[in-house]
Formats: structure tokens, sequence, C-alpha cells
């Protein structure tokens, strides 16, 4: 059984890495992490081993994370499009059950099962984006079973965004730890996420300007999950 928290989107570009990043300089402190985000597509190699688009690097520079924090290792696919496209232009096709085996591998490293770390998956897209002809984001996640943290725009069209997103979750029998609002603060909007979609919202974060480590950081330990919802949910 993985121990840990998995982070999916109302959509893409939502705001899934800057989450993810948070969380690490949020709870570090707290558990040993491991950040992984095992699909990612439009990153490419522009020469001298600099990646554009690279989640996994900007994740390590936002949390200051360290080498043994970071799975730096997957699927990587150049084309900007869903995963399942992507990995047919590229001639390769993704499974569940590779990246669950991989995973299984990592953790078979440490023998000690009470070293073993508390992983921070971060999917592709949304919850029903394909990653191949048949399997969907939603099966992973599925498959992995760890609670959710949903990242959500804060801004008009949220409230039917996210409720559709916990739906699904719920359907699958999949955990909804909590919900992380990006963009301008905007308490209504909070407050019908809370009521009919029934989960709570563990952050409000901003759009920073800059996006810089220290300003990531400072916001994560003073206002992401005060009251350690996480830490209970799948980090402990």
């Amino acid at each position: 059984m993985f121990r840990g928290i998995f982070v999916t989107g109302t959509d893409t570009n939502v705001g899934k890495t800057v989450v993810s990043a948070a969380l690490l300089a949020r709870y570090r402190a707290e558990v040993r992490l491991r950040y992984w985000k095992p699909i990612q597509t439009g990153i490419r190699d522009s020469g001298f081993g600099i990646r554009h688009d690279d989640d996994t690097a900007e994740v390590a520079r936002l949390s200051q994370a360290r080498e043994a924090e970071i799975v730096n290792s997957g699927v990587r696919l150049p084309d900007p499009v869903s995963p399942h496209l992507a990995a047919q232009r590229a001639g390769t096709r993704i499974t569940v059950k590779t990246i669950v085996a991989t995973m299984h591998e990592i953790e078979s490293r440490i023998p000690n099962p009470e070293s073993r770390p508390r992983w921070i998956i971060e999917g592709a897209g949304g919850v029903l984006v394909p990653i191949n002809e048949r399997e969907t984001m939603a099966d992973l996640m599925e498959a992995l079973d760890l609670p959710v943290v949903v990242a959500a725009r804060s801004s008009l069209g949220t409230i039917n965004h996210t409720c559709m997103t916990i739906e699904v979750l719920r359907r699958r029998m999949l955990r909804v730890a909590g919900i992380v609002m990006v963009g301008e603060p905007n308490d209504e909007n909070r407050l019908a996420i809370e009521k009919y979609g029934a989960a709570e919202v563990i952050g409000q974060m901003p759009r920073f300007d800059p996006l810089t480590p220290d300003a990531l950081t400072h916001w994560a330990a003073s206002e992401l999950d005060r009251n350690g919802v996480l830490f209970v949910a799948g980090l402990r």
C-alpha cells in the first residue's frame, strides 16, 4: 500500500505543479517526502541539458528540494497534448500497470517499510484525461489509492468544474483530502465549493509575482493546510 497524496486538477495549467511544490515545502519537516510526476507531455530538450516546461525541475526549484526528494524519471513526451496522443505520436504506450510497478520498484529499494517516503504524485491534466486507448488518469489514481488534493481555479466557472471533479473522484471511491484554490481569493466560490462539493478548501494560493521559492515557502508555512488535514489523510 502506498502512502501519500495525489495532486490532480480541474484542468490543465491550473496550478498542480506549484501546489505540489508547496506541499513539499509545507510538510518536509514532519515527514520524509518524495515528489514524482510519472507522466509529462510537452517537455522539450533545447540542448545543453536544459529542458523547457519541465514540471519536475520547477517543483525542485520552488521547493528547494534535495535530490532524494525528487524522482526525476518517468514518461517524458515532447508534444504538448493529451498523454494518449503524445504517446501515439512518439510510438509508445503508457499503462497504469507500468507506472504502479515503477513505484513498487522504487519503494523496494528501501527494505524497512517505516523508512519509506510519503509520495506526492502529480497527475497530468485533469481526472479523465486519457493515458491510452482505454485507461484514464482516474484509473491510475484508483490503482494508487491515495487521498487526492484538487488544484482548482478561484475564478468564474470553478464551482462547476471543481464539483464535477469531486464527483468523479468519489464515484471511484477515492478520498478527496482537500481543495487548493489558485488565483485571486474568492470567498464566495470557496464557500460554494465547500457546501456543494462537501470538501474542505485547505488553501487559497495567490498567483505569485514573481514566483520564487521564498514567496511560496512563506505562503505554504503560514496558509496551506493550517489544520493539518493532509497529514492525517495520507502523509503521517
